[in-house]
């Protein structure tokens, strides 16, 4: 039996140096070591600047940018975040003249009325659909599918009509809602409305026609504020998997259609886990001509905060 003879010669491999190596972690950029009694920017400091650590500075970065510039940040947000917990804190960014624009998809309107008005929200679903009790609260649809009416008669869109009738009826908890904030200090706040998704829908009172053209007049009115990301602004998807994703690509293209240069800007989708359409029409799509684009996993009542903070201690 013979050997077979081997074919391949390792000793004429070419190796080289490992300084000379382009490695892409550096000791440099590891995280700090915890201590007791640390500021909050010791601990943002002392995140490592690596994968999302980075990712992370360079939002924050780019949305303090923006404030100089005064472009756009906009915070397109689903209901979860305001479940959350989280509009103090969106609140306060619009305070802080950081937040420029919200836009909510129709059920984050309704969680965001239903906060103004009883300072609760967010039933058991699985439990009222068992006898059909599910989004049948009378005055959440009253109220809401009465704005509707309101947002075509003044001719305005179905986010400052909700605003202004959380304020005319001076709702017991109206300060804690977004789209009331939003309407006394005028930021634009835009709802974007998907008929038969809502709870409203379902109450004899919802009349299609007011919902599409409320919500019609808001995609209009996001396009205006879309048309100005261009050269340093921010676009945030905070949750929304579907709805606001789509109507920021749409609203995108017909800005650009029009003429506006819409680029070199930066859009960051935070979400607990990662979807199709966040990726590819917020982050993806829409900087291939020029930006950035970032993705941030976590859940929202950790990662807004920790946003919120990381901007407010730079401002």
């Amino acid at each position: 039996m013979t050997r077979d003879r081997l074919k391949i010669d390792l000793s004429k491999l070419k190796t080289y140096p490992i300084a000379k190596r382009k490695s892409r972690v550096s000791h440099k950029d590891f995280a700090k070591l915890p201590s007791k009694g640390a500021t909050f920017s010791d601990f943002y400091n002392s995140l490592p600047n690596i994968l999302s650590g980075a990712s992370f500075r360079q939002v924050v970065d780019a949305v303090i940018s923006a404030r100089k510039k005064k472009k756009p940040v906009i915070a397109m947000m689903g209901s979860h975040v305001i479940k959350c917990g989280l509009n103090p804190v969106v609140i306060e960014l619009i305070n802080k003249k950081v937040i420029t624009a919200i836009a909510l998809n129709g059920s984050g309107a309704i969680h965001d009325f239903e906060i103004a008005l009883i300072g609760k929200t967010s039933e058991d679903v699985g439990e009222a659909l068992e006898d059909g009790s599910f989004g049948m609260a009378k005055e959440t649809a009253l109220y809401l599918n009465g704005a509707m009416g309101e947002a075509v008669e003044r001719e305005i869109g179905a986010g400052l009509a909700i605003g202004q009738v959380i304020e005319e009826e001076k709702l017991s908890f109206r300060k804690s809602s977004l789209l009331y904030n939003c309407a006394r200090q005028g930021v634009p706040a835009t709802v974007h409305i998907a008929i038969g998704t809502d709870v409203i829908h379902q109450h004899p009172s919802s009349d299609g026609a007011n919902l599409g053209e409320a919500s019609l007049r808001d995609f209009h009115n996001f396009i205006e504020v879309v048309s100005e990301l261009g050269d340093g602004g921010v676009v945030m998807n905070i949750g929304s998997s579907v709805i606001l994703p789509e109507v920021f690509l749409k609203a995108l293209n017909v800005a650009r259609n029009l003429g506006h240069k819409v680029g070199n800007f930066t859009a960051c989708n935070f979400d607990m886990i990662n979807h199709y359409r966040p990726y590819q029409n917020v982050v993806n799509r829409p900087i291939k001509s020029g930006g950035s684009g970032y993705t941030i996993i976590g859940h929202h009542e950790i990662m807004i905060p920790l946003l919120a903070q990381a901007i407010i201690e730079k401002i």
